[in-house]
């Protein structure tokens, strides 16, 4: 034997190794490409970004298996959905709003939370007023001038109102108003028109890119999503954009409808949608409601110019030390006495002005300007300076009369009072009838009246927002038939309209309200009704139902302290509505004697309805060196002489 022969196990060994090595590879590879395909991701196709691609497996067998019907419901639904849609906005958009939006609320309501005030009813149906911590919110805040009343009564209209903009009257008043009248032509309307192109396209690229026979149309979308994004990241309006950009959006067009002819499952876009139209409306809410408190902030605050003027007249009376000397007709009774509640100078010298303008004698005139503290000296320098042919001016401290609350009450403007009461019909439950009415009553200030003035009989009181066209002189002579307030009735809003909110306290549920801005006052019935002691009677049940209520208590005081006691005078003599009504009659506004502009847009305010502030210019003092240097406007311009 040559040699021993070769072993067959050993050969038998080497045989199986290779095999078994590939079998356990091959084990291990399956899975693996198993889960590849289950996360979404192709090995032919280039991957999408992950922003874009977050599809799975089962969206692609729902894909085929749906019928070309349902394909088009789909596809109509998305259509439907994208009509309601504003223009979108990025997550990062979102967040940083709310954030902004806290630190805003927060630093206005502590900026102005000690100079307005709270006459806040903010039910409808129930006249509830809000909570002090209510009020701090921006939420809130454009309600908080306003007391808004509704009583299911018939609309004595009989006008229906949008529903869009009766539930806007009833949030924010003539907000809604002074918006639609100052529309301005947007800067940026194709950029959101390309900011919702840009949107569908990247709701519908995830869909189209996982369609094996679209690579074509996957690509042209991304392209046209890379471009639309370089191009919006440097645009802001639309005079940024390129010239062509016209045929770039009607590319973008092209591109979404064949996106939407060849998808077939539309839940992740719907669904995109959804999430999309609720930010939006977030969105556009909360930009509503800044607008109208800054609106609101914009009404409640003394323009700069005008406090520079109360300012640096206060300045120059104690430099000068020109007071005036008192005259003895201010307690005489055989003259004409007007008192004007007023904290604004120019206010209230037009109402003087505009008086003396259209009176025939002016020698028995006397003018009572009840103000506080902070205007006092500025008043009596201004009125000091200025002639108001034979008339007398008399300034008076509201602070230096020791006038006593009673105990529990609260302090309260100066000025009078003005709410906002909507009432809603329930005869057509279907269609929303609403319509908004502005009243103005007398603030808690006015029912000392007799303690200020005890020597006389009878005073015209005039409110700081009117213009007088018209002598009043025979409102001297006027029998008032025994009642105390000669006023022009208010019948759009009777008491009966108001029981949910003035209690069963009334008289008379047809009886009209009444109007501050005139009014004839008969201090000694006044004296002799104790009307004082009635106001401050039902005033306390108000607060006492509601501590939270403060001064929108004085509306039902008012209405019900008064019921009986109005005179009602001639619709001629005063004509309200100048401060928030964009459609005042001409004819009336020629006819009327006094013009009152009650509401929010003040003559004096850059928010005033121009239409009707001429008016009031044309009886303002326009050469005054102070006026000049605080840079006051005169007729939308800084004054002539101003310095630059």
């Amino acid at each position: 034997m040559k040699g021993a022969p070769p072993v067959p196990h050993k050969r038998g060994w080497r045989g199986f190794c290779f095999p078994v090595i590939s079998l356990v590879l091959l084990s291990l590879l399956v899975p693996l490409f198993f889960l590849v395909n289950q996360s979404g991701y192709s090995v032919e196709t280039e991957s999408p970004d992950a922003e874009l691609n977050r599809f799975d497996l089962d969206e692609q067998t729902e894909i085929s298996n749906l019928s070309e019907k349902e394909q088009r419901d789909q596809s109509r639904r998305v259509d439907d959905l994208m009509r309601r849609l504003e223009p979108s906005i990025s997550k990062e958009v979102i967040e940083s709003i709310a954030k902004e939006a806290a630190t805003r609320t927060s630093q206005s309501t502590l900026a102005t939370s000690t100079q307005l005030k709270d006459t806040t009813v903010e039910s409808i149906s129930v006249p509830v007023p809000p909570s002090a911590d209510t009020l701090k919110s921006i939420n809130e805040y454009p309600k908080r001038h306003d007391a808004s009343v509704a009583e299911s009564t018939p609309d004595v209209s009989g006008a229906a109102v949008d529903e869009t903009e009766a539930s806007c009257q009833l949030e924010f008043g003539s907000y809604c108003l002074w918006r639609d009248e100052h529309k301005e032509r947007m800067q940026d309307s194709k950029v959101k028109q390309l900011k919702n192109q840009l949107f569908v396209a990247r709701a519908y690229y995830p869909s189209v890119a996982k369609l094996p026979t679209q690579d074509k149309l996957s690509r042209e979308m991304k392209m046209n999503i890379q471009e639309y994004e370089r191009m919006l990241s440097e645009t802001t309006t639309d005079s940024d954009l390129p010239l062509h950009v016209e045929e770039k959006m009607q590319k973008m067009d092209a591109v979404i409808s064949k996106a939407k002819e060849h998808v077939a499952c539309t839940s992740n876009v719907d669904k995109k949608f959804r999430q999309l139209l609720d930010l939006t409306e977030d969105e556009a809410h909360f930009h509503m409601k800044q607008s109208a408190f800054l609106y609101q902030l914009g009404v409640d605050t003394v323009p700069k110019t005008l406090h520079c003027l109360s300012m640096r007249l206060t300045v120059e009376y104690f430099r000068s030390h020109s007071a005036g000397e008192e005259d003895d007709k201010h307690e005489d009774p055989t003259y004409q006495h007007y008192v004007i509640f007023s904290n604004h100078i120019l206010a209230a010298s037009v109402v003087i002005n505009s008086t003396v303008m259209h009176s025939e004698e002016t020698v028995n005139q006397v003018f009572h300007v009840v103000t506080d503290g902070q205007n006092y000296f500025a008043m009596k320098l201004w009125f000091f300076r200025h002639k108001y042919k034979n008339a007398v001016i008399d300034v008076l401290n509201i602070d230096d009369l020791n006038l006593k609350h009673m105990e529990g009450s609260v302090s309260h403007p100066l000025v009078h009072d003005e709410f906002r009461v909507s009432i809603r019909s329930a005869d057509n439950p279907v269609a929303i009838q609403t319509r908004t009415e502005y009243i103005s009553v007398f603030g808690s200030t006015h029912f000392f009246l007799p303690k200020i003035f005890p020597n006389l009989k009878r005073v015209v009181v005039l409110g700081d927002d009117i213009v007088v066209k018209r002598d009043l002189s025979p409102l001297w002579s006027l029998d008032m038939e025994g009642k105390v307030n000669g006023a022009v009735e208010y019948c759009r809003v009777r008491l009966g309209q108001l029981r949910s909110y003035l209690g069963q306290n009334i008289l008379d549920s047809n009886s009209c309200a009444w109007m501050s801005g005139l009014n004839v006052i008969d201090l000694e019935r006044w004296r002799e009704s104790n009307l004082t002691e009635t106001y401050w009677r039902h005033l306390k049940q108000q607060q006492g139902e509601d501590k939270d209520l403060k001064s929108a208590g004085t509306l039902p005081a008012n209405l019900l302290a008064f019921q009986n006691r109005i005179y009602a005078l001639d619709n001629s003599w005063a004509l309200s509505g100048l401060g928030y009504n964009y459609w005042v009659d001409t004819e009336l506004i020629k006819k009327a004697a006094v013009l009152h502009y009650n509401g929010n847009m003040k003559p004096w305010l850059d928010l005033g309805i121009n239409q009707y502030r001429g008016y009031w210019l044309e009886f303002l003092t326009r050469e005054d060196q102070f006026m000049d240097d605080c840079y006051v406007r005169l007729d939308g311009k800084i004054s002539s002489s101003a310095a630059t």
